[in-house]
């Protein structure tokens, strides 16, 4: 039996939705206290590297579009680099628990 994506790697409960997922963050980030055992999770290694490559790339092609005058990509690609990592983390990547330090 495969395991939920939305489970808290620490306490194993299904504590997690797609739309707190989505929000959790990457693995430097504070990540999303986990409701039943307390502890910070986020989105684990592949969402990390999926969110640089991603971001990485839009940057890329911003750069191009704005050197060769393509100024109505630019705002799609600026909307996109905010929202389609959240979308791919919400339904494909497992959760892990956040690699920040407490408060900082």
């Amino acid at each position: 039996m495969k395991d939920s994506i939305y489970k808290c790697p620490c306490c194993g409960e299904k504590t997690f939705t797609p739309l707190t997922k989505a929000l959790a963050g990457q693995l430097n980030s504070k990540g999303r206290p986990c409701p039943k055992c307390g502890e910070r999770i986020a989105n684990g290694k592949g969402a990390t590297i999926f969110n640089a490559v991603f971001c990485f790339a839009m940057f890329a092609f911003i750069v191009y579009a704005f050197l060769n005058t393509l100024d109505l990509w630019i705002i799609p690609a600026l909307l996109a680099i905010i929202f389609v990592p959240r979308i791919v983390n919400a339904f494909f990547f497992k959760l892990d628990v956040s690699q920040r330090k407490n408060g900082f």
